[in-house]
C-alpha cells in the first residue's frame, strides 16, 4: 500500500534536500514540491503570505495530485509549508493512507547559514527567520518535531522512514 509522506519546516531547514533524497531512498516514489505548484500561476501571481494569494486552488490540484499517485501505488513526498490547522484537513482527507508527517526544524544560525548558499533569487534572508519563529510558536505535537542541525541528510531520512513517532 502506497505511503504519504508531509515535510514540513520554515524556508531553509532543508525540505527540498531531505524530500529529495526521501524519494530517492524508496522503491516506487514521486516528489511533489508545493512551491513548483504554487508557482504555477503567473498572471495574477501573489505570494502566499499575502492577501490575495491563489492557496485555495493551489490545495484542490495538491490534493488531487497526492490521490492520483497513491491510487497508482506511489510512495508520494510532499513538502511545503503546513500549519496545524492544514494538517488536521490533510489528516481527514488522507484518513486511510498510511501518513507520516514531519517538521523539520534547526537553530537560527543554520537556517540563516543555509539561505546564504541559495541563489540569490531564492534567497529568503530575514524573512526565513519570522518563519523559523512561527513554526516555533504553532504549537505542533513535539512527536512530529525533528531537529536536524546535527544529523546528516542519510541520518535524517533514516530517521523519517524508520521511526512510527511521525505517523498521524
Amino acid at each position: 500500500m502506497a505511503k504519504l509522506y508531509i515535510i514540513t519546516g520554515p524556508s531553509g531547514v532543508g525540505k527540498s534536500t531531505i524530500s529529495k533524497r526521501l524519494a530517492k531512498n524508496l522503491e516506487k516514489s514521486v516528489l511533489l514540491e508545493g512551491d513548483d505548484f504554487y508557482h504555477q500561476v503567473v498572471g495574477g501571481y501573489v505570494q502566499a503570505w499575502k492577501p490575495g494569494n491563489h492557496l485555495d486552488i493551489f490545495w484542490k490540484v495538491c490534493i488531487d495530485t497526492i490521490n492520483n499517485y497513491l491510487n497508482a501505488s506511489y510512495d508520494v513526498i510532499f513538502n511545503y509549508i503546513i500549519d496545524n490547522d492544514k494538517l488536521i484537513e490533510l489528516k481527514s482527507i488522507f484518513e486511510n493512507v498510511e501518513t507520516k508527517f514531519v517538521v523539520l526544524l534547526v537553530n537560527e544560525e543554520t537556517i540563516l547559514k543555509r539561505d546564504k548558499e541559495r541563489p540569490e533569487e531564492h534567497q529568503m534572508k530575514e524573512r526565513c527567520l519570522v518563519l523559523l519563529n512561527e513554526f516555533l510558536n504553532n504549537n505542533y505535537d513535539e512527536k512530529y518535531i525533528l531537529y536536524t542541525d546535527k544529523l546528516t541528510i542519510n541520518q535524517t531520512v533514516d530517521e523519517i522512514i524508520n521511526n512510527k513517532k511521525y505517523l498521524l
